[in-house]
Protein backbone atom coordinates (compact mmCIF):
# COMPACT_ATOMS: atom_id res chain seq x y z
CA UNK A 1 0.00 0.00 0.00
CA UNK A 2 1.31 3.45 -1.16
CA UNK A 3 -0.35 7.00 -0.19
CA UNK A 4 0.36 9.18 -2.57
CA UNK A 5 0.26 13.39 -2.87
CA UNK A 6 -0.39 14.46 -6.35
CA UNK A 7 0.57 18.60 -6.67
CA UNK A 8 0.57 20.24 -9.81
CA UNK A 9 1.80 24.00 -10.93
CA UNK A 10 3.47 25.45 -7.74
CA UNK A 11 5.39 27.99 -10.47
CA UNK A 12 8.46 28.25 -7.42
CA UNK A 13 6.48 28.60 -4.82
CA UNK A 14 6.60 27.04 -1.44
CA UNK A 15 4.13 27.07 1.18
CA UNK A 16 5.20 25.23 4.70
CA UNK A 17 1.30 23.50 3.89
CA UNK A 18 3.15 21.42 1.47
CA UNK A 19 4.82 19.51 4.29
CA UNK A 20 1.84 19.08 6.38
CA UNK A 21 -0.59 17.61 3.84
CA UNK A 22 2.65 15.54 1.92
CA UNK A 23 4.99 14.60 5.07
CA UNK A 24 2.73 11.44 6.27
CA UNK A 25 2.48 9.99 1.98
CA UNK A 26 5.02 7.33 0.58
CA UNK A 27 5.28 9.60 -2.90
CA UNK A 28 5.27 12.45 -4.13
CA UNK A 29 4.32 13.50 -7.81
CA UNK A 30 4.19 16.52 -9.56
CA UNK A 31 2.42 17.47 -12.56
CA UNK A 32 4.51 20.03 -13.72
CA UNK A 33 5.45 23.57 -13.80
CA UNK A 34 7.59 23.46 -10.50
CA UNK A 35 8.71 26.57 -11.15
CA UNK A 36 12.81 26.46 -9.90
CA UNK A 37 15.07 23.93 -9.16
CA UNK A 38 15.25 24.97 -5.60
CA UNK A 39 11.50 24.01 -5.36
CA UNK A 40 12.34 20.53 -6.39
CA UNK A 41 15.27 20.27 -4.37
CA UNK A 42 12.44 20.90 -1.47
CA UNK A 43 10.24 18.14 -2.47
CA UNK A 44 12.87 15.89 -3.37
CA UNK A 45 14.08 16.19 0.34
CA UNK A 46 10.85 15.79 1.71
CA UNK A 47 10.75 12.34 0.25
CA UNK A 48 12.97 9.52 -1.25
CA UNK A 49 10.37 8.93 -4.11
CA UNK A 50 9.18 12.32 -5.71
CA UNK A 51 8.54 11.45 -9.25
CA UNK A 52 7.91 14.65 -11.68
CA UNK A 53 7.31 15.96 -15.22
CA UNK A 54 8.53 19.42 -16.45
CA UNK A 55 5.96 21.90 -17.03
CA UNK A 56 5.63 24.30 -20.27
CA UNK A 57 6.88 27.46 -17.74
CA UNK A 58 9.80 25.15 -16.56
CA UNK A 59 12.87 26.48 -17.24
CA UNK A 60 16.01 24.41 -19.30
CA UNK A 61 17.28 23.24 -15.94
CA UNK A 62 14.12 21.29 -15.00
CA UNK A 63 13.34 20.18 -18.52
CA UNK A 64 17.09 18.33 -18.16
CA UNK A 65 16.04 17.20 -14.25
CA UNK A 66 12.60 15.66 -15.79
CA UNK A 67 10.59 14.20 -18.60
CA UNK A 68 7.70 15.97 -20.35
CA UNK A 69 5.88 12.10 -19.82
CA UNK A 70 6.23 9.71 -17.28
CA UNK A 71 5.07 6.23 -17.20
CA UNK A 72 5.11 3.77 -14.20
CA UNK A 73 4.15 1.06 -11.98
CA UNK A 74 2.98 1.98 -8.47
CA UNK A 75 2.22 -1.12 -6.66
CA UNK A 76 -0.11 -3.02 -9.66
CA UNK A 77 -1.47 0.43 -10.82
CA UNK A 78 0.01 1.08 -14.89
CA UNK A 79 0.19 5.52 -14.26
CA UNK A 80 0.98 8.03 -17.38
CA UNK A 81 2.06 11.49 -15.62
CA UNK A 82 2.17 14.81 -17.58
CA UNK A 83 1.98 18.51 -17.43
CA UNK A 84 -0.56 19.30 -20.51
CA UNK A 85 -3.03 16.59 -21.17
CA UNK A 86 -6.54 17.75 -21.13
CA UNK A 87 -9.37 15.56 -19.71
CA UNK A 88 -12.01 12.73 -20.70
CA UNK A 89 -13.28 13.25 -23.95
CA UNK A 90 -10.64 16.37 -24.76
CA UNK A 91 -7.61 15.28 -24.10
CA UNK A 92 -4.69 17.64 -25.83
CA UNK A 93 -2.96 16.37 -29.13
CA UNK A 94 0.12 15.77 -27.43
CA UNK A 95 -0.82 12.63 -25.35
CA UNK A 96 -3.96 11.79 -26.95
CA UNK A 97 -2.97 9.18 -29.07
CA UNK A 98 -0.24 7.92 -26.35
CA UNK A 99 -3.69 7.41 -24.22
CA UNK A 100 -5.92 5.86 -26.64
CA UNK A 101 -3.12 3.43 -28.12
CA UNK A 102 -2.29 2.00 -24.37
CA UNK A 103 -4.40 3.61 -21.80
CA UNK A 104 -2.94 3.68 -18.48
CA UNK A 105 -5.29 2.75 -15.33
CA UNK A 106 -4.04 6.41 -14.12
CA UNK A 107 -3.85 9.60 -15.82
CA UNK A 108 -2.35 12.32 -14.10
CA UNK A 109 -2.02 16.39 -15.56
CA UNK A 110 -1.92 19.37 -14.68
CA UNK A 111 -1.66 22.81 -16.53
CA UNK A 112 -5.01 23.89 -16.59
CA UNK A 113 -5.47 25.09 -12.71
CA UNK A 114 -8.65 23.45 -12.51
CA UNK A 115 -9.22 20.21 -10.07
CA UNK A 116 -10.66 17.17 -11.81
CA UNK A 117 -10.92 13.66 -10.34
CA UNK A 118 -12.75 12.03 -13.18
CA UNK A 119 -13.26 8.41 -14.29
CA UNK A 120 -12.89 8.26 -18.22
CA UNK A 121 -15.64 5.42 -19.25
CA UNK A 122 -14.03 5.22 -22.68
CA UNK A 123 -11.13 4.33 -21.12
CA UNK A 124 -11.10 2.64 -18.24
CA UNK A 125 -8.75 4.81 -16.42
CA UNK A 126 -8.49 7.54 -13.82
CA UNK A 127 -7.78 11.07 -14.61
CA UNK A 128 -6.76 13.66 -11.90
CA UNK A 129 -5.19 17.01 -12.34
CA UNK A 130 -4.87 18.32 -9.03
CA UNK A 131 -5.55 21.72 -10.03
CA UNK A 132 -2.64 24.52 -8.58
CA UNK A 133 -1.11 24.89 -5.57
CA UNK A 134 1.11 27.83 -6.48
CA UNK A 135 -0.34 31.76 -6.52
CA UNK A 136 0.02 32.18 -10.29
CA UNK A 137 -2.46 32.09 -12.08
CA UNK A 138 -6.18 32.70 -12.38
CA UNK A 139 -7.32 30.08 -10.07
CA UNK A 140 -9.32 31.42 -6.69
CA UNK A 141 -8.41 28.18 -4.32
CA UNK A 142 -5.04 26.34 -3.98
CA UNK A 143 -5.31 22.59 -4.17
CA UNK A 144 -3.43 19.31 -3.91
CA UNK A 145 -5.13 15.71 -3.91
CA UNK A 146 -3.95 12.74 -1.50
CA UNK A 147 -4.80 9.46 -3.04
CA UNK A 148 -4.38 5.59 -1.88
CA UNK A 149 -2.93 2.83 -4.29
CA UNK A 150 -3.17 -0.98 -2.58
CA UNK A 151 -2.21 -3.56 -5.21
CA UNK A 152 -4.28 -2.75 -8.27
CA UNK A 153 -6.76 -0.61 -5.82
CA UNK A 154 -6.98 3.28 -6.17
CA UNK A 155 -9.15 4.34 -2.97
CA UNK A 156 -8.81 7.06 -0.58
CA UNK A 157 -8.99 9.84 -2.84
CA UNK A 158 -8.82 13.44 -1.11
CA UNK A 159 -8.87 16.61 -2.12
CA UNK A 160 -6.98 19.14 -0.07
CA UNK A 161 -7.62 22.81 -0.10
CA UNK A 162 -5.09 25.31 1.09
CA UNK A 163 -4.82 28.75 2.01
CA UNK A 164 -6.62 30.99 -0.72
CA UNK A 165 -4.45 32.57 -3.41
CA UNK A 166 -3.55 35.97 -2.59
Amino acid sequence: MKRIGIISDTHGYWDDKYETYLGDVDEIWHAGDIGTTELADRFEAMKPVFRAVCGNCDGGDLRIRYPEILRFKCEDVDVLLKHIGGYPGHYDRSIAQKLYAAPPQLFVCGHSHILKVQFDKTLQLLHINPGAAGIMGWHKERTLVRLVIDGSEMKDCEVITLKPRR
